[in-house]
């Protein structure tokens, strides 16, 4: 990981920060099953809000990546972001997901 800082016009930024996210009950049959889809998922949707993945990495019932954020984006404002759009994203992808959990949060 090189030191690079990012500048405006007055600072220099580098927000790195080291996630572990964890579905509700730790569902780790899910995340064998659908790791690449779930990665996938993540990915785009650390594009869409600027967020630069460095490195990330699926494990039985979690995730670990590491992120840059941007210093106008909040960690938590991120986090409830991809909490709740991630779940909308792998259960529309992932039709039959709703019938196993019921109306349960991923």
């Amino acid at each position: 990981m090189a030191n690079k800082a990012n500048s405006l016009a007055h600072t220099k930024s580098m927000c790195n920060y080291h996630i572990i996210f964890t579905p509700k009950y730790r569902r780790k049959a899910i995340f064998a099953q659908y790791a690449t889809s779930i990665g996938e998922i993540l990915r785009k949707l650390c594009e869409y809000k600027g967020v630069e993945l460095i490195e990330g990495r699926l494990m039985p019932g979690r995730a670990h990546m590491l992120v840059e954020i941007p210093p106008k984006t909040s960690i938590s404002s991120f986090m409830g972001y991809l909490k709740g759009k991630s779940a909308l994203m792998i259960f529309d992808k992932h039709a039959n997901l709703k019938h196993k959990f019921g109306n349960r949060h991923f």
